[in-house]
């Protein structure tokens, strides 16, 4: 009993917690909130001196552990080191410097030296080694990063557990922001910025220095495109660019660069986009190929190797090189949009901002970091000059000096006694005393003590500077102008107008001829050029299968297919793939996408509908419409409509109407009647079932709709009618078996 009374315990729920009641604006505002700022402006979108928290925390680990100078180190060392700094793994963090080194190619300037295997950007497949096999140090180029960061021009803070300290921002002295690329995705927002050239960005921050007023088509002008890593062509709209320039948001568009073999009849690509890999335009090449739309191209393969990026597409003979170029720009990811979105962190608030507006941000930025190191440096000298003032004191009588440090019993009383005989205050004399010995003598007294001058003259100097903000300016630009001198690099990506590209256009690199066109009742859809039509006649056909369409018609010319299901099915002839008779051809429902058990009924050909045509449906209830052909126009690339005539009663025939013709309706039980098309109502809804064209007893319905029938009839004299609806006439023995008609036809 006490073991049962046990399990039905187990079996009782246990008590749970009162429910609190909580509007979910206060959940989301109290719960989530706080985690989307932490992502926002602690992790994904990169901050002023263009960097996210994880570069900033390695490459400041990296200058604190000496590696501006001297070799390189293992990575694993670098990784474990910034551990302290980044609690988010090691991996991350190896990620992070992969992006950043040398080899890897993701940069203009490069931030980490590095040797070893880092796999390239513009590869997936290329997997950087593993940090205990690769060495790296801080690029010279990295010191701009850190000039003046010990001489408190940026805040620090406390890292995760208080234990060091790391700064909130690096003192970049160029607008980094602008010239490294930065990509992050965060809650609710991203950011995408895209790099320009080093040299160019100078020279707009330093004309933005001398004019506050500068207007963003002067910065295109000095700054005329982004400047990618891995080069390219870069089309520009100008009204396209200035609308990135002035909001921050805008496609910038990339053409690969390539070169053609005529020896080896090959084309070389020799530079992609910076927004795609090598897997990717390889894979869309192999695709296009495998379904007959890259047929210039006999083969391709990766050639990258230690000389740099190459991707060779060998051709087929007599293709035009820059013809099947233009093609695959417009096909392919050779071609491709970069897309800006320049969030960035401005005093922890996220804003989105083009690229003037980045810049006086810098030069804010920027101004601040050189005012607290002038203020700093000004403090240091300030402390030097009180100093050496209380050295000169001592000089007219360094026998005194000695003698009171002689004199003094208690080594305690030696700096007040100092201070008392020659009227200094505590830091001076602690300075005397800590001079060597050997120094006390006049002429190192006199050498020191004539540092005096030049350093009033440098506080005076700082001090002007620090009140005057066009010297403060000055000094920035001197500074731009010294980094252009030292790190400037040529474009990598060319620049052409827009206006001057060639653009894609397919029907230009079609293959037109006329071809013979067949269709099935159960579907199947032949095209056949005049050659293989010569070699044979006879069409295969599935078992119980028939022809009922045949035509000829361009490879470029438009066919529209209405189906048992009221749709209608746009295409091309030249999606279809050439065939010979003695095949069965393509197999529309899975071609285009019909539905469960849909059949083609009729074949248009032809690009143009106009209300000067008509199109007539006959129903088996024996009702019948025109409907006009401009209902079925559409804009665009739609390729399936539906609703395209009413499905109340199955439809038995469509017909196109240029000018009024004859029709023959004949019904299950052998009757027919012959009438005018003009005869059937004309509606503009397309739904509509339109008129009774045939009075048909109970039970009975049309079979059979014929446009062409005269070698059918002795004579159709019999079966006229002239009003509808119309009572059918019953066919004569001759007709009959002449037709060859059955009840279910």
């Amino acid at each position: 009993m006490a073991k049962k009374k046990k399990a039905e315990e187990k079996l009782m729920p246990a008590e749970q917690a009162p429910v609190t009641e909580q509007l979910i604006t206060d959940t989301i505002e109290q719960n989530y909130m706080p985690y989307v700022m932490s992502v926002i402006v602690s992790r994904a979108i990169p901050e002023i001196d263009g960097f996210k928290p994880s570069h900033r925390k390695l490459l400041y680990t990296m200058y604190k552990m000496g590696l501006l100078t001297g070799g390189r180190t293992k990575s694993a060392n670098v990784v474990g080191q910034t551990m302290k700094l980044n609690p988010h793994g090691d991996a991350a963090i190896y990620e992070t410097m992969v992006r950043l080194t040398r080899d890897n190619a993701s940069l203009l300037h490069p931030f980490v030296d590095s040797k070893g295997s880092f796999g390239k950007q513009y590869s997936s497949s290329m997997a950087y080694a593993a940090s205990r096999y690769t060495e790296v140090k801080l690029d010279k180029f990295a010191s701009e990063l850190f000039n003046g960061i010990d001489k408190d021009a940026v805040d620090m803070m406390d890292n995760y557990d208080g234990t060091m300290k790391e700064p909130r921002l690096l003192p970049t002295t160029f607008p980094n922001i602008l010239v490294t690329p930065n990509m992050g995705i965060a809650v609710g927002m991203a950011s995408n910025i895209c790099p320009f050239n080093l040299s160019e960005v100078c020279d707009a921050a330093i004309a933005l220095l001398r004019n506050p007023k500068l207007t963003t088509d002067k910065i295109l002008e000095i700054m005329p495109a982004p400047d990618f890593p891995g080069g390219g062509e870069i089309v520009r709209d100008k009204n396209e660019m200035l609308k990135v320039y002035e909001t921050g948001t805008g496609p910038v568009r990339i053409r690969s660069k390539y070169r053609y073999d005529k020896d080896e009849n090959c084309i070389e690509i020799l530079e992609i986009p910076y927004s795609t890999t090598i897997e990717i335009i390889m894979k869309r090449l192999a695709d296009m190929i495998k379904d007959n739309q890259l047929r210039e191209v006999v083969d391709f393969r990766d050639e990258i190797d230690l000389s740099g990026f190459k991707l060779t597409l060998d051709l087929r003979r007599g293709t035009d090189p820059d013809a099947l170029m233009l093609k695959l720009f417009k096909t392919t990811k050779l071609e491709d949009s970069f897309s800006c979105n320049f969030n960035v962190i401005i005093d922890s608030v996220p804003r989105q901002m083009g690229v003037a507006a980045l810049l006086r941000e810098w030069i804010k930025f920027r101004s601040e970091c050189l005012r607290r190191e002038l203020t700093f440096e000004l403090a240091k000298k300030n402390d030097k000059l009180h100093l050496l003032i209380g050295l000169g004191k001592i000089l007219l009588d360094i026998d005194k000096a000695i003698r009171i440090i002689r004199g003094t019993e208690k080594d305690s009383d030696v700096v007040p006694n100092l201070c008392r005989g020659f009227a200094i205050d505590v830091p001076q004399a602690e300075f005397i005393c800590e001079i060597r010995l050997r120094n006390l003598n006049r002429e190192y007294i006199i050498n020191r003590i004539n540092e005096i001058d030049s350093l009033r003259a440098e506080i005076a100097d700082i001090e002007e500077t620090l009140r005057d903000e066009i010297k403060l300016k000055k000094l920035i630009a001197a500074q731009l102008t010294a980094i252009k001198k030292k790190y400037a690099q040529p474009r990598r990506s060319t620049v052409v107008d827009a206006s001057e590209i060639s653009v894609y256009n397919p029907e230009d690199h079609i293959d037109n001829y006329t071809a013979h066109f067949f269709l099935s009742a159960e579907g199947y859809f032949k095209k056949i050029t005049d050659k293989s039509l010569r070699g044979s006649a006879e069409q295969k056909l599935k078992d119980g299968d028939r022809m009922i369409a045949e035509f000829d018609a361009e490879n470029i010319s438009e066919i529209a297919f209405f189906t048992d299901k009221g749709q209608l099915y746009r295409c091309r002839a030249l999606d279809f793939d050439t065939c010979k008779a003695s095949e069965l051809g393509d197999y529309l429902p899975a071609k285009l996408g019909f539905d469960e058990g849909e059949k083609p009924v009729f074949v248009r050909v032809g690009s143009e509908w106009t209300d000067k045509t008509n199109m007539v449906f006959v129903f088996e209830n024996g009702k019948g419409v025109r409907v006009p052909a401009s209902a079925y126009a559409v804009k665009g690339t739609r390729r399936k409509m539906t609703g395209v005539y009413s499905t109340l009663s199955p439809i038995v025939g469509i017909y196109e109407e240029q000018k009024p013709f004859d029709l023959l309706i004949v019904t299950d039980n052998d009757k027919a009647i012959v009438l005018s098309t003009s005869l059937l109502p004309l509606k503009t809804t397309r739904t509509s079932q339109g008129s009774q064209l045939i009075t048909l007893k109970k039970g009975s319905k049309v079979a059979l709709v014929l446009s062409d029938f005269a070698d059918r009839f002795e004579s159709t004299k019999g079966y006229k009618k002239l009003k509808i609806p119309a009572a059918p006439v019953l066919l004569v023995e001759k007709d009959i078996n002449k037709m060859q008609l059955k009840i279910d036809v």
